[in-house]
């Protein structure tokens, strides 16, 4: 069993890690479009699209670049208490925070992909069967929500990037669980 967390935390942390140094550079590209909004609106005709391009980027940067600052332990804490405790109690505190975030974490991911069904088109209560469906090639995708802006661009496209990042993010909540039995136990992690 042992042996089974390892690999599960070795293989996941390695995916996140990767991601997480790629997409750390997001920030460039944020920063490339806002500059080209100031310039284009100093000296030329406005872009209608650098706004919600940035905030997309934005998104993707914050989401995804989420499981790697777990994985880092960059993650803002309460040290009121926690610095002083026991490596084994804070094993035990931990352990318990993280279910209660991985919970959270579901419930974001379902509505991400409730959101997802519907910029594809979708408008009853079963969204996971639908997008399914939409994977197989069994359900047909519906009228594509688009942004009320001015640019227009399809929703569809980042609410995907949010329902990976919700799953990479449990993906890395379960690692640090494990983690965190391993060292309960005693264990090399």
């Amino acid at each position: 069993m042992h042996g089974l967390m390892r690999g599960y935390i070795r293989g996941v942390d390695a995916v996140n890690h990767r991601l997480g140094r790629v997409v750390m550079y997001g920030v460039f590209v944020l920063m490339g479009i806002l500059l080209w909004s100031s310039v284009s609106k100093t000296f030329f005709l406005p872009s209608l699209w650098t706004l919600e391009m940035a905030q997309f980027v934005m998104v993707g940067y914050y989401i995804l670049g989420g499981p790697y600052s777990l994985q880092l332990g960059s993650n803002v804490r309460m040290d009121l208490l926690y610095g002083g405790w026991s490596t084994r109690k804070k094993a035990w505190f931990d352990a318990f925070t993280v279910l209660l975030l991985i919970f959270y974490l579901c419930v974001l991911l379902y509505g991400a992909i409730s959101s997802t069904a519907y910029s594809l088109g979708y408008w009853r209560d079963a969204p996971l069967s639908y997008l399914f469906g939409v994977l197989i090639g069994t359900e047909d995708v519906g009228r594509l929500e688009q942004s009320s802006s001015a640019w227009r661009p399809y929703m569809w496209p980042i609410k995907v990037v949010m329902i990976v990042g919700f799953f990479l993010m449990i993906l890395q909540c379960l690692s640090e669980f494990f983690k965190d039995v391993l060292r309960l136990k005693g264990a090399d992690i």
